[in-house]
């Protein structure tokens, strides 16, 4: 049966105004009824101290810690920075191992002008390769989120992991984020199904009249804000269907993106109603 699990970059920017830290949002997630929570290197203050007292507090508290997402960027001209990368994506593999979790969320990379959507993919592909070795040999799992324009569609991210053909390396199918490349989500599940490791469940809404916050432009000049997961333009109840089908039993980790308080109304009503999506 797949599991809740509650992504810390759906409190972001309670975080950034300095109303949260990370044992703050360990002891929130506690309150709301998952079974895991997914943390990001982003986040980190001091690296070394609070990896050990995040995974106490989370196993005190009874919960799973899901997935660590990092922020990798592959789409790099230079040789030296895409080795750095790797590192970096390394680094990211070793983390979840001091955690105790068997999954890390990686991107792809951001296009740079000046160089050709084809060598980008190739140096992603390099440089996923090689990671996705290190992961195997660590025992964690890559999960390739569709992000961007490198691997934003489906069948993009279907593409990286066929030619990294690795079994390290699946994908993190973020529920919101086809619709940014112009893509129907559900059919975009449909696709990706069968090599998931992970789900961002978001929900997508066009924005209120005005609205200059928490909005996200797709490539087609679309404007998009994130929505209480049922109440926006994803399909979400045909997407578990699909997931079930396909035999997915993995983690559904709430990425609250919208302009509502997290705290009081995106967050617990999200969440609400994934549990009824389950």
């Amino acid at each position: 049966m797949m599991k809740l699990s509650l992504s810390m970059w759906s409190v972001v920017e309670t975080v950034k105004d300095g109303q949260m830290t990370l044992p703050q949002f360990i002891d929130f997630a506690a309150t709301q009824n998952v079974k895991g929570i997914e943390l990001l290197d982003y986040f980190w203050k001091d690296e070394k101290r609070e990896i050990p007292q995040a995974k106490k507090q989370a196993a005190d508290k009874g919960l799973e810690i899901a997935v660590y997402s990092i922020g990798n960027d592959f789409f790099q001209p230079d040789v030296a920075a895409r080795d750095q990368q790797l590192e970096a994506v390394k680094h990211g593999v070793d983390v979840a191992n001091e955690l105790g979790v068997n999954l890390v969320r990686v991107f792809s990379g951001s296009y740079r002008e000046g160089y050709t959507l084809e060598q980008g993919i190739g140096w992603v592909i390099d440089g996923l390769g090689q990671a996705a070795s290190y992961a195997q040999r660590n025992h964690v799992t890559l999960a390739l989120e569709n992000h961007g324009l490198i691997a934003g569609r489906s069948d993009q991210v279907k593409d990286i992991i066929n030619k990294v053909n690795s079994p390290a390396l699946r994908a993190n199918i973020d529920t919101g984020n086809f619709l940014l490349v112009g893509q129907n989500p559900t059919d975009a599940a449909r696709m990706l199904a069968p090599l998931a490791a992970l789900v961002h469940l978001k929900d997508f809404r066009k924005p209120d009249p005005g609205q200059l916050v928490h909005v996200y432009r797709g490539l087609d000049g679309s404007i998009f804000t994130g929505a209480v997961t049922g109440e926006g333009m994803v399909d979400l109840p045909a997407i578990v269907s699909i997931l079930r089908d396909a035999g997915y039993n993995g983690w559904l980790s709430l990425e609250y993106e919208g302009p509502d308080d997290p705290l009081t109304i995106g967050v617990p009503n999200s969440l609400d109603a994934a549990r009824r999506l389950i």
